[in-house]
């Protein structure tokens, strides 16, 4: 992996990179929508290309209830598996078997835990992470850590912190693969001086990128931006910073101006699901009555393929009728939505003019 940055805003500390990784180049600030299970629900790798997809989150736990990671490596790999020749992140795991809570046993070497497909007893350590993640291929793995719920006390966030740092290290001694970067994560809830020892000592440990998990949890908005923009400035300059699980545009918009370079969310594909679009003027909601008529795309200027083809009435009309093509053309606009706010970021930075363009998000787009 490489990492250089191209471009910095002189105004907030937002800035634009070049992420060079085995299956191809990625521009940054980046949002990578999200495949848990090996597919963007409803959506081929070609539309993905076309809504501006460049790198896509897979799950590790997730791929290894189901296939099993030795099944999808044994037919080539999880970019052959999903017909996807792009960069790929994997993450960990580590947060849904911890939302496990009444059927999992938590050990200094890893999680017990009860399959929720079959319900056979199965287990989660700092190898068998980077086992799954070296059988599966993908272009950038995640240490395994121990995300906390919240609310969250200060002595149950520092236990995992402490925990997360263990298992980061042990991560790295079992990782096989130097074509597959590997990502520390950064934990502390909502403790400042706790997210400030996480970095420090997780830098030491040293990885190729940085993450901030353990946001957007249950936190409010304000506790989970505080967090955000307190934590990216202290990760290393000259490494990628990703930040986990965060993704509303106005969230987005926010971290890219502290600093944050990768983003995945699972909103854009769930809101489009449940009728929700996401346009330059806030939500729109198809399932509204007003749209019945409306012969406007769901977003004028926008070229997906939703857009181009297709009226706000007749996509209203899918979901009123409850035809799958509705879900479908909303995630890929959606989708597009945020693949062209991640290019007018990067062009704002390029320009010197990322606050004006912050600004405007933020006042049509607040939540």
């Amino acid at each position: 992996m490489q990492f250089e940055i191209t471009a910095r805003d002189p105004h907030s500390r937002a800035r634009t990179g070049r992420l060079i990784l085995r299956s191809g180049t990625v521009e940054t600030p980046a949002f990578m929508p999200v495949g848990s299970r090996g597919s963007v629900r409803g959506l081929t790798p070609p539309q993905l290309r076309d809504c501006g997809a460049r790198m896509l989150l897979a799950n590790a736990y997730h791929l290894a209830l189901r296939p099993g990671a030795e099944a999808v490596a044994a037919l080539g790999g999880l970019h052959a598996f999903m017909g996807w020749d792009g960069p790929i992140l994997t993450d960990s795991g580590g947060y849904q078997v911890f939302s496990l809570a009444e059927h999992r046993q938590i050990r200094e070497d890893g999680v017990w835990f009860r399959s929720p497909v079959g319900g056979e007893r199965m287990f989660l350590g700092p190898a068998r992470c980077m086992e799954i993640q070296r059988l599966l291929g993908a272009d950038v793995a995640m240490v395994l850590d121990h995300c906390p719920p919240f609310p969250c006390d200060r002595e149950l966030a520092t236990a995992s912190l402490e925990r997360t740092l263990r298992w980061s290290a042990a991560c790295k001694e079992s990782r096989g693969r130097d074509d597959q970067a590997l990502f520390g994560i950064v934990q502390g809830s909502v403790f400042d001086d706790l997210r400030e020892d996480s970095v420090r000592r997780t830098i030491q440990i040293g990885f190729d990128g940085y993450a901030i998990g353990g946001v957007s949890v249950g936190e409010s908005k304000v506790q989970s931006r505080h967090t955000v923009s307190a934590t990216a400035p202290m990760l290393p300059e000259d490494k990628p910073r990703y930040l986990m699980g965060v993704g509303f545009p106005a969230d987005v918009v926010a971290a890219i101006g502290d600093g944050v370079d990768l983003f995945d969310c699972v909103a854009p594909t769930r809101m489009g699901r449940n009728g929700t679009a996401f346009t330059a003027d806030g939500r729109l909601r198809l399932r509204n009555s007003s749209l019945k008529s409306d012969p406007r795309p769901v977003q004028d200027g926008c070229t997906c393929l939703c857009c181009r083809l297709y009226s706000r009435a007749y996509v209203s009309h899918l979901f009123r009728v409850g035809e799958m093509l509705g879900p479908i053309l909303l995630s890929i606009h959606n989708l597009a939505f945020y693949s062209a706010l991640m290019s007018e970021a990067r062009a704002a930075i390029a320009r010197r003019q990322f606050a004006e363009f912050s600004n405007r998000v933020l006042r049509r787009c607040p939540d």
